[in-house]
């Protein structure tokens, strides 16, 4: 388990397994997992995850270094799949920021923008979620086993909340929600609480995301800051997340 920029939520989702970790450990010997343990075990490895986005010159040398000693390699969390919401800065100045922050930006080493995994490494599989949910890890974990295909859910949040029976909080309710193009994981947890689905997972498959901006404005009278907003948050550097928000920022954004 490789930690990169991040908030060590992913991590702490695989420790809150509990009893499953224990069975688990039964089955494989885990090599670098300084959350848990201070226990190293020189690679190379069969399986590593990876939590967090690259952020630094150090972070893509050090990934590359990860790369190389993985057979296989899983990225974990929507900073590690998609830049996390420190990819906002990717929408902004980061030396208007760090001089604004800091006292002394000069000592400050960081890149323009932050980036997934995916864009400086090969990754095997991905999985989405600000923090991820703990039984889709331990499906990946499970498929890596038993040499099978992960069976994870590609559908959007909208099927939670039929499952769960949730009332549509946009139809219902008028409120803007991101659970038409967000990946499923969640079990629909904020809609559950009659809040609009905010795009903790990611962009699902096949998602249209110009559709949904268009209804939030002509449905909802959703504003131009309101659909940034919501476009980028913990997936702000999703590419299809990423160039819907700035394509709505153009004054013509409905075209």
């Amino acid at each position: 388990m490789w930690k990169f920029a991040s908030c060590d939520g992913c991590q702490l989702s695989l420790l809150d397994c509990e009893d499953e970790l224990l069975a688990l450990a039964g089955e494989m010997e885990i090599a670098y997992f300084m959350e848990a343990s201070s226990h190293q075990v020189e690679g190379p490895y069969d399986l590593s995850l990876v939590e967090g986005s690259i952020t630094t010159a150090r972070d893509k040398r050090r990934i590359q270094q990860v790369r190389a000693q993985s057979r296989v390699l899983v990225t974990i969390g929507a900073c590690a799949t998609a830049g996390g919401i420190q990819a906002l800065r990717n929408f902004s100045d980061v030396e208007e920021f760090t001089s604004v922050v800091y006292a002394h930006p000069e000592y400050i080493a960081t890149l323009k923008t932050s980036t997934p995994v995916s864009a400086h490494v090969a990754v095997d599989f991905e999985l989405q979620g600000c923090p991820i949910n703990k039984h889709q890890l331990l499906e990946v974990i499970s498929a890596f086993l038993h040499r099978r295909p992960p069976q994870v859910p590609a559908h959007s949040v909208c099927v939670e909340c039929k499952i769960r029976g949730n009332v549509c909080v946009w139809v219902a309710d008028g409120i803007p929600c991101m659970g038409p193009v967000t990946h499923a994981g969640c079990g629909a947890l904020c809609p559950g609480y009659s809040r609009g689905c905010y795009g903790c997972y990611g962009p699902k498959e096949n998602t249209n995301t110009a559709s949904l901006c268009h209804w939030w404005k002509k449905e909802l009278g959703a504003d131009q800051a309101t659909i940034v907003e919501n476009l980028r948050n913990y997936n702000a550097a999703a590419p299809v997340f990423a160039r819907e928000s700035r394509r709505q920022e153009r004054p013509d954004g409905e075209k």
